[in-house]
């Protein structure tokens, strides 16, 4: 319990030390007019307390990648440790940050946009396509789980089809309202009942004090199918880490945000917290795999169906009926409530390309019913291989966005080295994953290491003359 422990103090120092740190290296200004009120539309910008937006963002960012993910990842051992506190601190929550306060300062800009702004043309267009990709992908990949457990949980005449037409119909009902209307009322309720989860498996695990693994132990890969640490753990440890959704999803925010001195609680404050949901769950996943109900479950395959089974049985045993009870309402809730801010956030992404006035109904209608149409379509591909690929693209968007944070700072004159360390990171994540997964090249786990140290080394020397040619 020792590391595990260690590791929470980390991320809540975190977030007063380096979090302090990362908002005086890019300044903030209160007294600017944030675009909630200098571009309010009563639809997406809309001024809300920051308590609220807080849980809003909270809830967008995590869905169930701090869970799912964390579970998965803790197969690997106390590496998962380290790294939801590394990834957390340095790499993420100074992604998120970044992203939110330049779109903040860009009238509330999407993603696209403001990476186009830094890194080119050519990349805007690329990231257009990308980043509505991975937002169809996460809306597709965010109905199959809820409206599989809703159709086990129901009559056998309301089966998954069924759930899947319901939760799409949430979806163009949440994604054309006002932000203020729907998401802003329910989302900080389902948010406190993320929150309370953890909260209870934290004080359950004080309570029994089970044994885990200390760090004095070794770093150890754990992982029963012999997946190597690097990258296949950096890429199942997504949104307790770092992702590339995050900064997709921050835009939505900025867009209500009443004050510039707010980022840091709402977009450092929230990556952190779901830092510290990732941790408990991969320590309390760590103790049930330990466990003769956990021992099968750890050698089976990594699969969300395998996760949620875990989630279900931690809960349960731990927190009662009243913690079965918070186990559904996450495990359905929390995919659902990061789908349609999905759907959302691709719709100001095209509305912000062709300069679409969103405030008619008619035009977000629009622009939605294509993008809904095509998240169907994508339902029809195996669950699987939807979710290997939006692995994947999640976390590559994570590389373009802070390499565009980085050539930012650096034409700024500001302290780019804290964007530029998780770049060069994340680029050897990523590109090491295209070598060697299945859905990629395949091939070996040395040589896929050795090329994507490789491709590393290349961007890392295009970036220097880039910089030296700016001088």
């Amino acid at each position: 319990m020792v590391t595990f422990l260690c590791c929470l103090a980390c991320l809540f120092a975190g977030y007063f030390i380096y979090g302090k740190f990362v908002e005086h290296v890019f300044g903030i200004f209160p007294d600017r007019e944030t675009p909630a009120f200098s571009m309010r539309d009563g639809v997406d910008y809309v001024p809300m307390p920051t308590w609220k937006v807080f849980m809003i963002q909270f809830l967008n960012i995590a869905g169930l990648g701090p869970i799912f993910g964390a579970i998965m990842g803790a197969k690997f051992g106390i590496s998962s440790f380290i790294w939801i506190v590394l990834g957390s601190i340095f790499a993420g929550a100074t992604h998120d940050f970044l992203a939110g306060m330049l779109s903040l300062r860009n009238g509330g800009e999407s993603l696209p946009e403001l990476i186009g702004r830094y890194l080119g043309k050519t990349f805007k267009q690329l990231m257009r396509g990308f980043t509505l990709l991975l937002m169809v992908l996460v809306g597709a990949v965010f109905v199959v789980g809820p409206a599989g457990l809703l159709a086990r949980l129901t009559p056998d005449s309301l089966g998954i089809t069924f759930w899947a037409i319901v939760v799409f119909v949430y979806y163009i009902i949440a994604t054309l309202l006002p932000i203020d209307k729907l998401i802003g009322r329910i989302y900080p309720l389902f948010a406190a009942a993320l929150l309370f989860m953890a909260a209870g498996i934290l004080a359950m695990m004080l309570y029994y004090h089970p044994a885990l693994p200390e760090l004095t132990d070794g770093l150890q890969n754990t992982h029963p199918e012999g997946l190597s640490v690097f990258p296949m753990m950096f890429v199942s440890i997504a949104c307790g880490a770092i992702s590339g959704f995050h900064a997709t999803q921050s835009p939505l925010m900025t867009r209500c945000l009443k004050n510039e001195k707010y980022g840091r609680p709402v977009f450092y404050g929230a990556m952190i917290s779901e830092g510290v949901v990732a941790l408990i769950w991969a320590a309390a996943a760590t103790y049930f795999f330990h466990t003769e109900e956990g021992s099968a479950l750890f050698t089976a395959g990594s699969g969300n169906d395998n996760a949620a089974v875990i989630v279900d049985s931690i809960t349960k045993n731990w927190l009662g009926v009243a913690g079965g009870f918070l186990a559904v309402l996450g495990v359905i809730a929390a995919p659902i409530t990061s789908g349609d801010t999905a759907f959302r956030s691709a719709r100001l992404i095209v509305a912000d390309f062709l300069k679409i006035d969103q405030k008619p109904m008619s035009k977000r209608l629009l622009i939605s019913i294509p993008l809904f149409v095509a998240g169907f379509l994508i339902l029809q591909i195996d669950f699987s291989i939807i979710w290997r690929y939006f692995a994947w693209v999640n976390q590559t968007l994570a590389v373009f966005t802070l390499w565009a944070l980085t050539v930012y700072l650096a034409l700024n004159k500001k302290l780019y080295i804290i964007t530029l360390a998780p770049a060069l990171f994340m680029t050897a994540v990523c590109s090491t994953y295209l070598f060697i997964a299945p859905e990629g090249l395949g091939l070996s786990t040395l040589v896929s290491q050795l090329l994507g140290l490789a491709t590393t080394l290349a961007t890392f020397v295009a970036f220097i003359i880039w910089k030296r040619k700016m001088r």
